[in-house]
């Protein structure tokens, strides 16, 4: 057997043992959750589909679920403030607790996963109403962010057993943001290698490209990252840690305000970058900026592209091309009051990249703001 057909036949039977289907949403614990709602809906296009609190019998915490394209976002603030999710935002702030997997089973995963070394933290529970049952399952990851299994083959309610209907949600093309493209996640210094083998070895990713301190790096600071991916592209989780550098770098200054590990930014893909950046800067959405220089150099450096120049450097969009096509991307600035969680914004065009020759633009902006705050 030739090398490749060896290569695809050993990452085939890794990926065997761990199929899933993709994100089945995101769980962010925030200070409070109406405001937050608010927030995504009215700022970030999002439109609240599915609601557990007081009025559904939940006495402790207070839930939202907001919906735009394939994107779920569940933001949950506490009624008391005295328990765990009071505790994690006292230390965390507005912060990503939980990757959930939509799984074809749900306690197969987590008895493969446990299997594989992963911690557990919730053994296999079905939850039920009148719209019929999930099964769900937990299991802990870098910092305090965990994966819940979320098998909802059975269930035709709004969101999850004990969630009132708010909305039906639009999966039309209307919607700005249609995905989640990938999740990246800022560890401590040494511990990237460690969390890159933890998904190889707990749901067969491979690793998909590796960036050293000398490719992320500006004259300031640095930062080494991995991006590990399952079989089909549905998963991508880039993996960060800081590099040694003249100063902080953006991954210290995380740890520090975040106190650990955790859920750096969500990538949420558009087939408008134009647009849809147009539309979320008039609704109040701040963006990092590039200066007018960086857009001289995207001729030579890109080649040509269907969207027009001009638009790009009016709304700071970054662009990038590889061997298999070009992307856009641009991103926000932290979405709570701690330099820590932000979003980007990201169009492909056959490019499977991260940006690479955006990376010393980036960092450069994002050290602008550092600046700014004093942490650089």
């Amino acid at each position: 057997m030739a090398t490749e057909e060896l290569q695809a036949t050993e990452a085939a039977e890794r990926q065997d043992h761990m199929p899933v289907h993709g994100i089945d949403h995101l769980e962010i614990f925030v200070g409070n959750a109406a405001q937050a709602a608010y927030w995504y809906v009215h700022a970030m296009g999002f439109k609240e589909v599915a609601y557990r609190g007081l009025e559904t019998g939940r006495r402790d915490r207070v839930s939202r679920v907001l919906e735009q394209g394939r994107v779920r976002l569940v933001l949950t603030g506490t009624l008391n403030g005295d328990d765990e999710i009071g505790d994690h935002h006292r230390r965390h702030g507005d912060s990503v607790v939980d990757i959930a997997l939509s799984v074809p089973d749900a306690e197969k995963a987590y008895l493969t996963a446990v299997e594989h070394g992963a911690r557990g933290l919730e053994t296999p529970r079905w939850l039920e109403d009148d719209h019929g049952r999930v099964q769900v399952a937990a299991i802990a990851t870098y910092g305090e962010v965990r994966h819940t299994f979320i098998q909802r083959d059975e269930y035709q309610g709004a969101f999850l057993p004990g969630y009132a209907h708010r909305a039906d949600p639009n999966r039309g093309p209307d919607n700005m943001l249609l995905g989640i493209d990938h999740v990246v996640g800022n560890v401590q210094l040494g511990h990237m290698e460690e969390w890159v083998h933890f998904y190889e070895r707990v749901f067969g990713m491979t690793e998909m490209i590796h960036f050293s301190d000398e490719e992320i790096s500006t004259e300031y600071s640095a930062l080494m990252s991995k991006v590990v991916t399952d079989g089909n592209g549905r998963l991508k989780f880039p993996i960060n840690e800081p590099a040694q550098g003249k100063r902080k770098s953006q991954i210290d200054e995380y740890l520090e305000f975040h106190n650990g590990a955790g859920v750096q930014h969500i990538a949420l893909a558009t087939t408008d970058i134009v647009g849809t950046v147009s539309e979320l800067t008039d609704r109040g959405v701040e963006f990092l900026r590039t200066p007018d220089s960086y857009y001289e150099e995207v001729p030579g450096r890109v080649g040509d592209i269907k969207e027009d120049l001009d638009d790009l450097a009016r709304l700071g969009i970054l662009v990038d091309r590889d061997d298999e096509g070009y992307l856009l991307q641009i991103f926000s600035k932290p979405t709570g009051d701690r330099p820590t969680l932000f979003f980007e914004i990201i169009e492909r065009h056959g490019s499977r990249g991260f940006g690479e020759g955006n990376f010393k633009a980036l960092f450069e902006a994002i050290e602008r703001e550092q600046e700014l705050r004093g942490n650089l």
